[in-house]
């Protein structure tokens, strides 16, 4: 079991995360018509509604640009969607202008070589079960969960489970 850096999940104010390999599990599916299709795990979704009403930010930021994320941040809540990036650290430093955060406050999930410069910085820099090697290699913390199947609902619960403990997380599900 990978240990869990309790003083730095302390500190984390802001979750931020990549889409493809951390939200879905990387694969793209094409319809007929060539439409496009992702597979999100309703779980991770779960739980970034959570950490949401338990007062964290969340942000989610990718190279690509496409409706499905907008239609996932939209169906969370998520107004803090970067698309289309490509130095993703330019995103997280608009983040802690905008919130007032520095970089130790920031946990962020990110799978592969697009993700490095940020998880050199992050408080907390988190890698799917499943991300690059070179990725984990400089993480805090690598999921037991793979990309689109759990691990972003595994660090939420991390967080959550710092002041929401057992059943008393109903009551923050409640909270409007």
């Amino acid at each position: 079991m990978e240990k869990i850096p309790v003083a730095k999940l302390k500190k984390i104010k802001l979750l931020a995360t990549d889409v493809d390999g951390v939200l879905t599990d990387g694969s793209a599916y094409y319809s007929g018509d060539g439409i496009e299709l992702k597979k999100f795990s309703i779980r991770d979704g779960m739980g970034m509604t959570l950490l949401r009403k338990a007062g964290y930010k969340i942000a989610i930021i990718t190279t690509e640009n496409t409706k499905i994320a907008e239609k996932r941040a939209s169906v969370l809540k998520i107004t803090d969607l970067y698309q289309g990036v490509i130095d993703k650290t330019e995103a997280i430093e608009d983040l802690l202008k905008k919130y007032h955060l520095t970089w130790d406050e920031v946990a962020y999930i990110g799978d592969d070589v697009n993700d490095l410069p940020v998880l050199e910085k992050a408080g907390f820099a988190v890698v799917p079960k499943d991300g690059q090697a070179v990725n984990k290699k400089i993480a805090h913390y690598v999921t037991g969960a793979e990309g689109g199947r759990g691990c972003v609902r595994e660090v939420c619960d991390l967080l959550l489970d710092l002041h929401w403990k057992g059943t008393a997380i109903k009551d923050l599900w409640l909270k409007q």
